[in-house]
């Protein structure tokens, strides 16, 4: 039976850096998947910094931005997979839903998220997801990003119920929720 781990915490909060120091607590060999799609060159700047920091440290990386259980699944040779990250996650959703014409509802999400923790669940090492905490701020002036903000609560609340660890990451503080 898998270990599951959340990680959350706000923009640049050390929520990345905290999940990544946890997981390489644990034995190797590790599995990093990234769900952050190249949109502009600033975001490829952004991966390739986050590669090199894994550099030398026993992890392949495996970039997905959909189907993150079906990766669980099927590298089952890791004793730990780190997903960074859950809200990028949505947003591939979301994006991947619009582009074939169809609302990623509340409903899909919970399906989605309900495949994910079951994936973890039945993962024989420890798989660690980082999220933001997205819902502490002003409410968005759009319905889009509403929506975003909804769907990320949603998937936040589901992976941490199912989760034997949750750890809210403030200032580069980890703070121990569950």
């Amino acid at each position: 039976m898998g270990r599951l781990i959340l990680v959350t915490g706000g923009a640049r909060s050390g929520k990345s850096d905290y999940a990544l120091k946890l997981a390489q607590s644990l034995p190797a060999p590790r599995c990093f998947i990234a769900t952050c799609p190249v949109v502009d060159s600033e975001m490829d700047e952004r991966i390739s910094r986050h590669r090199e920091e894994r550099e030398g440290t026993e992890w392949q990386t495996i970039e997905e931005q959909t189907d993150i259980a079906a990766i669980l699944r099927a590298h089952v040779d890791y004793s730990v997979c780190l997903i960074d990250c859950l809200t990028l996650w949505v947003n591939n959703l979301m994006y991947h839903g619009e582009q074939s014409g169809k609302l990623f509802t509340d409903t899909e999400m919970r399906r989605q998220s309900d495949i994910l923790t079951k994936a973890a669940s039945i993962y024989q090492g420890t798989v660690i997801c980082v999220t933001n905490e997205v819902g502490l701020g002003i409410v968005p002036d759009n319905a889009a990003a509403r929506a975003y903000r909804d769907l990320v609560g949603r998937c936040n609340r589901i992976i941490a119920a199912a989760a034997s660890e949750v750890y809210l990451v403030s200032c580069g503080i980890p703070l121990r929720l569950k």
